[in-house]
C-alpha cells in the first residue's frame, strides 16, 4: 500500500475523524501478507488490505468496536485455519492501534465574562468550540479560528446536536438554564465531560433537583461541579478559564489505556 496509509490518516487527522491502524505484526507459515503491511479502519470505509477475506473481515468488525468502545492499542493472534475459512494454513499477528485525532470539540454554554475567558484559553489548544448562548450581543466582534458561535433561545435543544464524546462546560446566565442543559446531557449519557460551573452549595441543590426529574445516581454520577483542577480556587475568569482547561486536558489524557495482548486462537 506504499504510504497511503499514512497520507489517509494525515486526512482523517485534518477532518478529526477517528481510526484504527491494523499492522500485520508477524506471520507463521503461509500468510496472504507479509509483515509490515498496513490499513486504516474509519467507522465508515478502508484504505489499503491486509489480504481479505474472512481474517480482513473479522480484523475490520474488531476495529469498529474498539473506536466504539474507545478501546486502546491490542495485538491478536488469528489462525488461518478452517475457522477463518482460509486455506493459507499460518498464523497472523495484528497490531490494532487506535488513532483518535487530538482535536476534540467542547461545547460551551455561557457567553459571560468566564466564558470569554474560557474561550481565549481554549482557542490556544487543537480543539473546536461551539460557543452558545441566546443574548448575541454577549459575543465579542471577532472570535479565534476553530470557534462557531451558535445564538440559540434554546440551547438545551441543541445538546442533541452535540457530537458523541464532546466535552460540555456549562455556564449560562441561567441557573435554570444551566439545570435544563445539564439534565439533558447527563440524559443523553454520551459525552466525555459534563462540566457545571458553580460551587459545593449549587451542586447540592442541583443533584436534588436532577434526582426529582428522574436521573439516576449512575447518570448523576458523570457530572463535575465544581469544575477546575484541585488546588487553584481564585474566582478571575482567567483563573477558572486555565483551571478549566487544564482539568480537560488531564482527563483527556486519562482516557488513553495500555496495549492489550490477546489470543484469538484460544477464543
Amino acid at each position: 500500500m506504499s504510504s497511503s496509509w499514512l497520507n489517509a490518516l494525515s486526512d482523517l487527522e485534518t477532518r478529526g475523524i477517528p481510526a484504527v491502524l491494523i499492522t500485520v505484526a508477524a506471520t507463521d507459515g503461509s500468510a496472504p501478507r507479509e509483515a509490515g503491511t498496513k490499513m486504516v479502519v474509519t467507522p465508515a470505509e478502508t484504505v489499503g488490505t491486509i489480504g481479505g477475506g474472512t481474517l480482513e473481515f473479522r480484523a475490520i468488525e474488531i476495529a469498529r468496536q474498539m473506536l466504539s468502545n474507545r478501546q486502546g492499542p491490542s495485538l491478536r493472534k488469528f489462525p488461518l485455519g478452517p475457522s477463518m475459512g482460509q486455506c493459507c494454513g499460518g498464523t497472523m499477528t495484528l497490531l490494532f492501534e487506535p488513532q483518535r485525532p487530538d482535536l476534540f470539540t467542547v461545547a460551551l454554554f455561557g457567553a459571560g465574562h468566564v466564558g470569554k475567558a474560557v474561550v481565549q484559553v481554549l482557542s490556544a489548544l487543537p480543539c473546536r468550540i461551539r460557543w452558545i448562548d441566546p443574548r448575541p450581543d454577549e459575543f465579542p466582534s471577532h472570535v479565534p479560528p476553530g470557534v462557531e458561535i451558535e445564538i440559540s433561545n434554546a440551547p438545551e435543544r441543541e445538546v442533541s446536536s452535540l457530537p458523541d464524546d464532546a466535552w460540555l462546560l456549562i455556564m449560562s446566565h441561567s441557573h435554570a438554564m444551566d439545570l435544563g442543559i445539564a439534565a439533558k446531557a447527563l440524559l443523553e449519557d454520551r459525552f466525555a465531560y459534563i462540566g457545571l460551573i458553580g460551587s459545593e452549595t449549587k451542586r447540592a441543590r442541583f443533584l436534588k433537583r436532577f434526582r426529582e426529574l428522574g436521573l439516576t445516581d449512575t447518570q448523576i454520577d458523570k457530572l463535575t461541579c465544581p469544575i477546575g483542577i484541585d488546588g487553584v480556587n481564585g474566582k478571575h475568569p482567567g483563573e477558572i478559564a486555565i483551571a478549566t482547561a487544564a482539568q480537560l486536558l488531564r482527563l483527556r489524557e486519562a482516557r488513553r489505556t495500555n496495549l492489550r495482548v490477546v489470543d484469538e486462537s484460544a477464543a
